[in-house]
């Protein structure tokens, strides 16, 4: 799901790239020192699960576990993944520096939605069942929502993009699923064995 520059248009790419930066302002407006450590965990984790690529067709796919980074970080998820795909773009030239805001927004904000949907409630969750159910529908929901953010930032910069947004879209159902699940098998780990992972200071609102 990396989008390589001199693909977005201009008005994408610049409206994409405000709105990123706006999101990683409020995610280290609410990041503690203490939390530091764990955004970067998350952050190397992230780097390193979205460098495996599996071919799929004419497109590939990858875990992303933005959802997970959104379940465990909130608006901090916008920095966190920001160094990530940054140094992606840099060392492994995975995305583009120009379309970097738009890969950004495109992973980071479906997190923050999954945390505002899951995340809250996964932090109440009694019994490893429901953290797993919970963990599973970010993992879904993380996948999802940053396919549907790529297909619509490609469909925003012409028509000509159509069969790629939805060859995306396609190459990562079977990645929703098996996210769904790994997020869902973290998750109740966390919520058993450190469940104040689960409470950080940095998600409040």
């Amino acid at each position: 799901m990396h989008i390589a520059d001199g693909i977005l248009s201009a008005p994408v790419a610049g409206t994409a790239a405000l709105l990123a930066a706006g999101g990683v302002a409020v995610g280290l407006r609410r990041l503690d020192a203490d939390d530091v450590p764990r955004v970067g965990v998350l952050a190397a984790l992230f780097f390193v699960a979205s460098l495996i690529h599996v071919p799929m067709g004419v497109s590939s796919a990858h875990l992303l576990l933005s959802g997970l980074v959104g379940l465990l970080l909130g608006w901090a998820a916008f920095p966190a993944l920001a160094v990530a795909l940054l140094l992606q773009a840099i060392l492994f030239h995975f995305g583009g520096i120009v379309s970097l805001g738009a890969n950004v927004l495109n992973m980071a904000l479906p997190a923050v939605v999954c945390y505002y949907l899951f995340g809250r409630r996964l932090s109440r969750a009694t019994s490893p069942g429901a953290a797993f159910a919970l963990g599973t529908a970010g993992g879904v929901l993380g996948v999802l929502g940053a396919g549907l953010m790529m297909s619509l930032s490609l469909l925003f910069s012409g028509r000509a993009f159509l069969g790629a947004a939805v060859a995306v879209l396609t190459a990562h159902v079977p990645v929703m699923v098996v996210e769904g699940i790994v997020t869902g098998f973290v998750a109740s780990y966390v919520a058993r064995v450190r469940p104040e992972l689960l409470r950080g200071r940095m998600r409040g609102v």
